[in-house]
Order: structure tokens, then sequence, then C-alpha cells
């Protein structure tokens, strides 16, 4: 045991220095970026979006589409490793081609209800993050599930603090992500009282415009925060109809197609010290159909004319 223990704080140190120097790359200042790149802001593509693509035209989009990461998925690294592949040797694949790992998703029913059910959901959680560490991811989400209405706000800071010190064997910080249509954890406000009440000083947030939107968090909370204490933010768009409470994860619109107030956002985004990572999450079915790299470009376009509508606001 005592060597297990060992090797993953040894593995830890090591991701962790290199976690940091990537975010600090991520964060740095532009230099030879593609033409027409979303500068000063960091825009990452989040695979779901271009699924289901294979993992190896995953990162063909997100390089040829000029993005600054690849915003995984856990069972992605599963599947990659039980078809013999090393984890390892992706995130160096990923860092030859420019492309940072700002975060997995995610940890979910890592906060089970009974005490009972804990340690099996620990050892769950320290296999995914040894996983991410691999890759050389900066953060995992963390969603509060398995989910019910009942969650208790404190109990749910106990949690996320237990799950915090997991990650610092790793080197990789587990973040809240609420989840808009949830029946417990849903708001903006919910999942920064956990953070704050977490009483630890990584604690940090995975926030979603269509989750502000689908959760009634609203787009005016984000100018409360700090922006350090955002790991990444999700940017889509939600249109008009189907009515908001009976929108899922599959009416999500390109940025700059649907109704929500995105260039206003990003002015606050920036006001509070935030400059991304804004990652594109969509579960758009029409555009699963088509090529991915084409995908992957549109978006970025998309970002960067709300970029551009942000800096034209008064």
């Amino acid at each position: 045991m005592a060597g297990g223990i060992s090797r993953r704080r040894m593995l830890g140190q090591a991701v962790a220095g290199g976690a940091a120097l990537a975010l600090g790359r991520m964060h740095g200042a532009a230099a030879q970026e593609p033409a027409g790149h979303a500068r000063p802001w960091v825009v990452t593509l989040n695979t779901s979006t271009v699924r289901p693509a294979s993992l190896d035209d995953k990162i063909r989009a997100a390089e040829a589409a000029g993005y600054d990461g690849l915003e995984l998925w856990s069972n992605e690294l599963e599947d990659h490793a039980k078809a013999g592949g090393s984890l390892e040797a992706l995130g160096k694949r990923l860092a030859d081609a420019g492309l940072k790992v700002p975060n997995i998703i995610g940890l979910w029913n890592c906060m089970p209800e009974s005490d009972a059910e804990r340690p099996a959901a620990h050892d769950r959680v320290r296999r995914q993050m040894e996983d991410a560490a691999k890759v050389g991811a900066a953060h995992i989400a963390a969603v509060p599930s398995p989910d019910r209405p009942s969650i208790d706000l404190l109990w749910a800071a106990d949690r996320y603090r237990e799950l915090l010190e997991i990650g610092e064997g790793f080197g990789v910080v587990p973040a809240v992500e609420f989840v808009g249509f949830f029946q417990g954890i849903n708001r903006l406000g919910q999942a920064a009282a956990i953070g704050i009440e977490a009483n630890h000083p990584q604690a940090c947030l995975v926030a979603d415009t269509f989750h502000l939107f689908r959760g009634a968090s609203g787009f005016d909370g984000v100018r409360h925060l700090s922006g350090t204490f955002i790991a990444c933010f999700h940017f889509n768009d939600a249109p008009a109809q189907p009515p908001r409470t009976e929108q899922g994860d599959d009416d999500r619109v390109l940025p700059g197609d649907g109704v929500l107030p995105l260039p206003q956002l990003l002015r606050d985004l920036r006001a509070i010290g935030f400059n991304g990572p804004l990652s594109l999450e969509l579960f758009n079915r029409p555009l699963w159909e088509r090529d991915p790299v084409e995908v992957a470009r549109l978006g970025m376009s998309k970002i960067r004319a709300v970029i551009e509508k942000a800096d034209e606001l008064p």
C-alpha cells in the first residue's frame, strides 16, 4: 500500500508541474497563432461536439481548426486504454499537436448518498484521475451525482473536499460542474457554495452557458465570481423553442445561433479576469453527421464572431 501511495504522489508531482506549464502557455501571450485565431481567449474543443468521430479524427479536427486544446471524456480514455493504446503516448500526441487538455468530463456518481458506497466510488475516481493525469489534464469535472433533489450543500462540500484531496495525489484538480436539468445541483450559486464551503485552495467550477440557461441561474451571477474560480466554461447557445424547461443537451446550438446573451457574458468574464478556456460543447446530432474538421472550423468561426460582438459592446 505504501508503495502505491508513493507512486501516486510521484505521478502527481510530475503531472502537476506539466499541467502548470501547460496552463501557463494556454493563458500566456499569443505567439505564432493561426490567422483569425480567437485571442486573447483560450478556446478548446469538447469532443462531444464532433461525436461519433474517432479519437484520431477529433484530434485532427481540433488541430486543423486552430483550437488551443481538446476537452476529452473519461470513457474515451478508458476505451483507448482497453484497446491497447497508451494514454501517455496519447498525451504526447496531443502536446505535439499543440493541444492542451484543460479538463476531462468527468466524475459521475462520485457523491453517493451512502457512506458504505463511497470507498468504491473513490476507487473509481482514483482510476479516472490517474487516466486524466497520464494525458496531462489539468482538471476533471466532478458532477454532484447520483442526482437527487435532497443533496445538502454542506454535505456536498465535504464530499467535494474529499475529491480535491484525492486529486492532490495525481496533480489533477476536480472542478464542480452543475447540470441545469438535474433535480439537485442545477444552479451556479449551488455549485459556487459547494466550492467555497469545501475550504480548499484549489476549489473551482466548470460552468456552462446552456446549464446557466436551463437551470434558470441567469447570466449576471458570474460577475460575483473571480476568474480564477472557473476552471473551464462550456460555450454554446440555446434556441428560443422548445421552452427552456423542456430543453435537453441535444437542443444546444452553435454560439450566436440562439438566444443567449453570449457577447455580454464574455465582457463580464473578462472583467472578472477569466479568458478561458472556453470549450465548445454541443450534442447536436445534425452536426455529428458532418465532417468533424468542417464542424470544428465552423465552431471556431462562430466563437470568433461572438468575441467580435463582445468587443463592440459599449
